[in-house]
Parts: C-alpha cells; structure tokens; sequence
C-alpha cells in the first residue's frame, strides 16, 4: 500500500518522515477494538493483542513511521496495555507491567534475532571488503555480452549472492550501482526495455531467492522462531533448501523467459559490452588479502549451514555468531567495529525482535487461536485436504502482502495466525495429519511473494529509485509471476512436497 506524501510530514529538529494519516488511523483502529464488548471465549488480553496486531499492521501498511519507532510504539504500548490487563493464564489476577514487559521484549531473546543480527554483520563485512561487487562483475564478466545473456548472468548474481550475503536489501543495493554501470558503460538509455528488464529481473530475483535460502531474508528467521517457540523443534538450513530450491529454480527460470517476453530489448547484442565488465573487473586490482580471508570464512560458514544436524549439531545461529567473532578478531578479521556498525540496519533487528514479540504475545493470550477460529470457519478450513488448505492459505497471504511493504513484518503479523490455524484445523476429528512444522514452512515462503507492487518490499524499492522502469512495467510483470509462482506451490504441492512428507505426517 503506498504512503500519501501529503500526509508526510518532517517534525521541527527532525529528519524521521511521518504519515500522519496512518499514524491517527492506526490509533483510532486501536481505540475502536478496545471498545468493542470482549467476544466470548476471547480473554481480555486477547483483545488487547488484536487491537495491538491491527496497530501494528496498519503502521506498517501505511509506513506511517519508521520501523524501529514503530517497534518502541508496540512495546510501549504492550507493556501498559497488557501489564493492567488480567493475566491470560490467570484471569483472577492483573499481569503487572513488569511481566508485561518481559513478554514485550521476549523476542530479543530468541536465538532467531541473533542469527538476523550476526547477518546484518555478514552483510556489511561483503561491503567493506568488496568481495560482493568482486563476485557479481566475475559472475558477469563469463556470460557475453548478448543481452539475454545478460540477463541471465543478473540472475545467476542474484542466486549466488543469496547464499553468501544473508540480506535482501544489502544483495540489490550491491547490484544495483554494477547494473547502472553497465547499462551507462553499455551507450544504452536508462529508460530503455534493457535497462529496466535488467533491473526489475535483478530485484525480483532476490525475492525469488529469499523463498530458496533460509538465511537470505530476516522474514525467515521470523517463521524459525515462532517454529522453535511453538513446536520446540527447528529447520535446519540444508532440510530449507532442500524444501525450497525447487520452487526458487523453476521460478528463476519463469523469471528469464517473462522479462525477454514482456520486455524484450532492444537489440541483441551490446557492442563492447563484455569487455565494459571485465575493465570494471580489472579496475578493482588483485583479490585483497581481507576479501580472501573473507571468501574462507563464508565458504566455511556455509559448509557448516549446509552440514547442519549431519556431521555436526551446531545450529545456525551458532555458526554464524562464530563467522562474526572471527570477522571482528585482530590479524584473523576482516573489519572494525567502527567500520561495521555505520552499515548495520539496527531499525531492522528491533523490528524483528519486536515482531517475534508480538506473535508470541497473540499465540500466549489466545488471540492467534480465536482468530484462527474465524479463519477456519470462513476459509472452509475444516475437514480440508493438506492441498486445500496449503492452497486457500497461501492465495490469502498473497492478496494480503500487497497491503504491506516488509515481509518482515508480514511474517510477524501472519505466521502465529497461521500456526494457530494449523492447530485448529489439526484438532478437528475428520483432519488430515498435517505436518504442522513443514505447513508452516511453505507458507512462510509464501510471504517472500514482493513480486506485485514496487512498494511491496525494499529491495523493489532500491531498484524503483534507478529510475529505469515505471510501476505499471513493475506491476505488469509482477502479476505474471506471482501467477507463475502461484501455480508451482500449486505443483509442488501435489508433487514433490507431499511426496517429501512436507505436507503430512
């Protein structure tokens, strides 16, 4: 949903934008559900998380603030609401708002966030070193100068920038300046049908892959938590890809043929093109000895993601907290903590933390169950085929992606919601025996599906700013793939997820 500029306004002594609109819409929204007669079998705390969740979601719908102050509004507001509220648990007594507190900021104590955090750091030691770009121009240097080879070579930057660089934003905002590069060093308009292919292909390529990689995109680690928090069980990142990779390759591939179909360049070859990359390539001289030990240590820490529960029993969290350590160690590391924190997105990590609050906060009151009720009974949920419901599901939070702009938050918003469906459809006498750990697993990937609207996530964002294709070129393409990527969570899901147990148990 985009933000009315209008509304926008810069407080005096402040930089932060604010959507007033969303900001006294969002407020009223609360007031409103707090007013209503508490529904029966809903507690009073359950009441007061669904005013919050509504809070929360139209905030972030509308990005009436930035996301971190958003994060310290829903604390606040958690910890006084909540903390006079009577305790869910038990009803006889009020929680306090120490407890309330507590459980406001619970979800800074999930190994999640610190995986999300470590990955922040990941990122920026990419960017410090310029082992990222050095990848992306090697990558592009070997694919031609052909502009379908082009093309194709965006793509294959995208791929293999989603396993060493476990951020989404951080992957296109790399890319993005390479492709302007080549497209300027190419002779070629910035408003041709090349330029913009190449740069929609490029975001919409990191959306692809965040549904692949578990460590690719924070609203991944948001699912993780609430697994591990409700199941007590986790995924490792080799079972992730191993659930995932088919979908992602057979959507990279759909990606290919739906940009040179719908925005077939101008011509077919760019003359000077190849030797345009490997100039820009020689121009960044011999591989440091920072970018090497760098390239070691992710390589590494890959092998450790991938061997996970298999020849070691070291989390992924774990792994990658010991990644930074080295990064950060005199004479091993590559970088300085003066270097690193300028380039963290802290705004993102106290999001996650509070989105993993939040959910665990509607799963304990009982809120994500009694709106899990009312999504069975409309849905025809009961009594439902493992497919239906992966189907029913998975088309409602496409159609509800499109009022966000962060997947992030989506996640925090939905997915207790719909481990809370879960449970309720697995409850029911006639159910089929759901997988509810590997359900919910397919159903995170289908919050990655920014492919519709440039506001739909930042990545889209970064590459909107290019100024290289318009919102209809954007949407028109997006809407075709989300189709596509509609349809094959429809082919898996009578395929290869059933037949991997992901589905049923």
């Amino acid at each position: 949903m985009a933000t009315n500029p209008a509304a926008n306004v810069a407080p005096s002594g402040s930089h932060e934008s604010v959507n007033v609109i969303g900001l006294i819409a969002a407020f009223l929204a609360l007031i409103a559900v707090m007013l209503l007669p508490t529904p029966q079998g809903l507690p009073v705390a359950g009441q007061i998380m669904l005013a919050l969740l509504l809070f929360s979601v139209i905030l972030w719908a509308t990005e009436a603030v930035d996301y971190a102050i958003s994060a310290v509004l829903i604390t606040a507001l958690m910890a006084f609401m909540l903390g006079m509220a009577p305790n869910a648990a038990k009803p006889e007594a009020v929680l306090g708002t120490g407890p309330a507190l507590t459980l406001a900021m619970g979800g800074f104590a999930n190994t999640a966030l610190a995986l999300v955090a470590a990955a922040c750091f990941l990122s920026a030691a990419m960017t410090i070193t310029g082992l990222d770009k050095r990848i992306a121009l090697f990558i592009l240097s070997k694919v031609g100068a052909r502009t379908n080879r082009v093309l194709i070579g965006a793509i294959l930057v995208g791929i293999v920038l989603s396993f060493l660089v476990p951020s989404t934003t951080a992957r296109v905002a790399c890319l993005v300046p390479i492709i302007m590069g080549i497209i300027l060093a190419f002779g070629v308009d910035k408003r041709s049908r090349f330029a913009g292919m190449l740069m929609i292909a490029t975001a919409q390529a990191a959306s692809i892959w965040n549904v692949g990689v578990k460590t690719a995109a924070a609203q991944n680690m948001v699912a993780i938590g609430f697994i591990e928090k409700t199941f007590k069980t986790t995924i490792t990142w080799g079972d992730w890809l191993v659930a995932a990779a088919p979908w992602s390759i057979l959507m990279s591939i759909a990606l290919y043929f739906v940009m040179i179909k719908m925005m077939p360049p101008e011509t077919e070859e760019i003359a000077g093109g190849k030797e345009t990359i490997r100039q820009a390539l020689h121009e960044l001289g011999p591989m440091s000895f920072n970018e090497k030990k760098l390239l070691f240590i992710m390589l590494a820490l890959l092998g450790f993601w991938a061997t996970e529960k298999v020849l070691h029993p070291f989390d992924t969290s774990s792994t990658t907290i010991a990644a930074i350590a080295l990064m950060f160690t005199p004479g091993i590391g590559v970088m300085g903590w003066k270097q690193a924190q300028s380039k963290i997105p802290w705004g993102t990590i106290v999001l996650f933390g509070t989105g993993i609050s939040l959910g665990t906060a509607l799963l304990q009151t009982k809120a994500a169950a009694w709106l899990a009720n009312i999504i069975v009974a409309n849905l025809g949920l009961a009594g439902a085929s493992a497919f239906m419901i992966l189907a029913l599901l998975s088309l409602f939070l496409i159609v509800v992606h499109l009022g966000f702009a962060s997947a992030t938050a989506l996640a925090s918003a939905m997915i207790p919601i719909m481990i809370s469906v879960l449970q309720q459809i697995a409850g029911s006498p006639d159910a089929a025996p759901l997988n509810l750990v590997g359900m919910t697993m397919l159903l995170q990937f289908v919050v990655s599906f920014g492919f519709i609207l440039p506001v739909n996530a930042p990545q889209n964002m970064v590459a909107f700013g290019t100024d290289t294709f318009t919102v209809k070129d954007f949407v028109r393409t997006g809407l075709v793939l989300t189709v596509i990527g509609y349809a094959l969570v429809l082919l898996l899901g009578v395929t290869y997820w059933p037949w991997m147990g992901y589905m049923t148990k």
